[in-house]
């Protein structure tokens, strides 16, 4: 099953990204195609958060990005991030 098509997922990002960032909001408050990051998204994290997220990812799911365009394109969106997850 391709990532952005798994809500148990994509609950997991959200609530992993809620908690690594401490968000005061919900799950259901990130919408799976909002931006993640910059001036259009509605959470505004920034690199900082980017770094936790993907130490957290890491340690959760064994997949390491080191690269920060990488990094960028993959946590573009929630359902971009869960794609690159689990792709199939």
């Amino acid at each position: 099953m391709k990532g952005s098509s798994d809500k148990t997922l994509k609950k997991e990002l959200k609530e992993l990204i809620i908690e690594e960032c401490d968000l005061d909001i919900t799950a259901d408050d990130i919408n799976d195609d909002d931006a993640l990051f910059g001036s259009d998204s509605p959470i505004g994290l920034d690199s900082v958060d980017a770094l936790q997220i993907s130490i957290a990812v890491q340690n959760k799911f064994g997949v390491v990005i080191t690269d920060s365009k990488v990094l960028r394109r993959v946590m573009k969106s929630i359902n971009t991030f869960a794609d690159y997850l689990r792709p199939e």
